[in-house]
């Protein structure tokens, strides 16, 4: 009996300890990892600046390039792609960046669920222009299939919503969930991504879920000016964006993350690298 799912294929532990873990932490907050740091996006904006120049519908953002920047990195370091369910690890089939949108920025504004499936023939242009339709699209029809689902549900009596979730967790150990819940849900995509910059605000710890499949969120902060002195001892003013990361280190170990975060700094700080495909191998230890 095959033990793959249908969002994902079944992944042999490499060795005794990845084997024991989803057992020893049977729980994905358990087995969280946090990592905060900056990436300069001083030659990125510069990048953005001068390719805006030629659109006209929309502008491609710092936020819509860390997308394809995090999306990239993905392809290249696949094991970030898996997951753990049913104390079974997945190596999930897509890749799907999810983040809320608010319908307008106000403290009472609804937050809108959009999930984007990174094709590997992607580009920047391409994610950009997939945020920006499907953004429009839901803040114009006023939501999705998941907000429909969970007003449904919510709509009921306490115990019953409790019933219901217990019965939604027994389906997601079991990787049943039906598609049309999963497919629109932040939960069940590779990475969830909060973007605090547009808020104003600077980046910040952000806890996994136990429910699901997500095994990576990351909190993107406002780009803010940094003054630097170099070698020569002159002053530089450069443009730094906070960026806080939480894994589920039941998947790889730490070394395989810190690789992958260097990986994601060298492709934005090299912004031409957004217009490659996204499956395409980076060398970035080579390049640096």
């Amino acid at each position: 009996m095959s033990k793959d799912r249908r969002d994902g294929k079944y992944i042999k532990p490499e060795d005794s300890i990845h084997a024991i873990m989803p057992y020893l932490m049977k729980d994905r907050t358990e087995a969280e990892v946090y990592l905060q740091d900056f990436i300069d996006v001083t030659e990125l904006k510069k990048y953005l600046n001068k390719k805006n120049k030629n659109i006209e519908d929309y502008k491609i953002t710092v936020f819509h390039a860390f997308v394809t920047g995090i999306s990239k990195t993905i392809y290249n370091r696949p094991v970030l792609n898996r997951f753990i369910a049913g104390k079974r690890i997945y190596q999930r089939n897509d890749v799907t960046i999810s983040f809320v949108a608010k319908n307008k920025f106000s403290d009472d504004a609804e937050e809108r669920l959009l999930v984007i499936n990174a094709k590997e023939d992607m580009k920047l242009e391409d994610i950009s222009e997939k945020i920006y339709t499907d953004v429009q699209k839901v803040r114009k029809e006023g939501g999705n299939s998941i907000d429909d689902t969970l007003k449904f549900v919510t709509s009921f009596p306490r115990c019953i919503v409790s019933i219901i979730m217990w019965v939604f967790r027994k389906l997601d150990f079991y990787g049943k969930v039906p598609k049309f819940i999963s497919d629109g849900d932040p939960n069940y995509t590779t990475v969830l991504i909060s973007n605090l910059g547009s808020i104003k605000s600077n980046a910040c710890y952000h806890h996994l879920n136990n429910y699901g499949t997500n095994s990576i969120i990351v909190t993107i902060g406002e780009v803010r000016e940094h003054y630097v002195t170099d070698s020569r001892g002159n002053v530089n003013k450069r443009d730094i964006v906070e960026v806080g990361i939480t894994l589920d280190e039941r998947i790889g170990d730490g070394f395989y993350f810190a690789k992958s975060f260097k990986l994601i700094k060298h492709i934005l700080e090299n912004p031409i690298l957004l217009e490659e495909e996204l499956s395409k191998v980076v060398d970035y230890e080579k390049e640096n």
